[in-house]
């Protein structure tokens, strides 16, 4: 119920923040990893760390905004594994503007890889989760998708739309033996916050609002995102984990 042994697990954004921790909990949990990055030299380090530790992982440069891209992750799972366990659709980006200011680049990049991305990479995957005993697939989302959080407009939409598409698909492939459920993390420690560690003035704001007066580490999400892949949460579907210290109830 609560290992995963020999699992097959692929992992989008692998190689840090939440996306490297989730890497590193599959693996100890007994998994084989799939990693993806659009950074190859991000892959072959993390590869080779992991390898040298005895873990059975692969990493693949791919970026996820690219069909041709997930098409190959698509093809090496197939030609490789013939089946697969868990999806964690876990890579983002943000650029952070004011609506206004936004080019429609800008936006579009935004959504194709923190909304359409996961979608895309979900329906050509569907065939190797079917054949699997009990496929899930978990979305990393965020707060954002729940109440303005200063992210972006953007970034908000894709997150909020990356919810229904958990509800949606949860739904329609429940026959088919695949769950799907997200997890909505709030301000967490990973590169792509980093900015924010060291501004004071923000992350007094940011501790003020989240009644377990701290931020969220990497593992505490990948923890989660965990859970929700073993045998323990087989009748958990469609639902989304907000890993948020307390701060969406928090009225003060």
């Amino acid at each position: 119920m609560w290992r995963l042994e020999s699992k097959k697990v692929l992992v989008t954004g692998g190689t840090k923040g939440i996306g490297k921790a989730c890497v590193e909990q599959f693996l100890e949990l007994g998994a084989q990893v799939l990693f993806t990055s659009r950074t190859s030299s991000e892959v072959e380090d993390l590869e080779n760390e992991l390898k040298d530790k005895g873990y059975i992982v692969k990493g693949l440069v791919a970026d996820a905004s690219k069909l041709s891209d997930s098409e190959k992750v698509s093809n090496w799972i197939s030609e490789n594994w013939s089946s697969l366990d868990v999806l964690v659709n876990n890579a983002g980006i943000n650029i952070r503007k004011k609506a206004h200011e936004y080019s429609e680049e800008e936006y579009k990049k935004v959504l194709d890889i923190n909304l359409v991305a996961p979608f895309t990479l979900s329906r050509l995957l569907f065939p190797l989760l079917k054949i699997s005993d009990g496929s899930t697939i978990i979305n990393v989302a965020s707060s954002a998708a729940l109440q303005d959080v200063g992210t972006g407009t953007p970034y908000a939409m894709s997150k909020a739309g990356l919810l229904q598409q958990t509800r949606s698909l949860a739904v329609e492939w429940a026959s088919e033996g695949i769950r799907v459920n997200a997890v909505s993390p709030w301000f967490t420690k990973t590169p792509l916050t980093e900015g924010y560690l060291h501004n004071e003035e923000k992350m007094k704001s940011i501790i003020s609002r989240t009644p377990l007066n701290r931020v969220a580490e990497a593992k505490e999400i990948a923890s989660i995102v965990a859970f929700l892949a073993m045998p323990a949460s087989s009748f958990v579907t469609g639902q989304n984990i907000v890993a948020d210290g307390g701060m969406s109830i928090n009225a003060l």
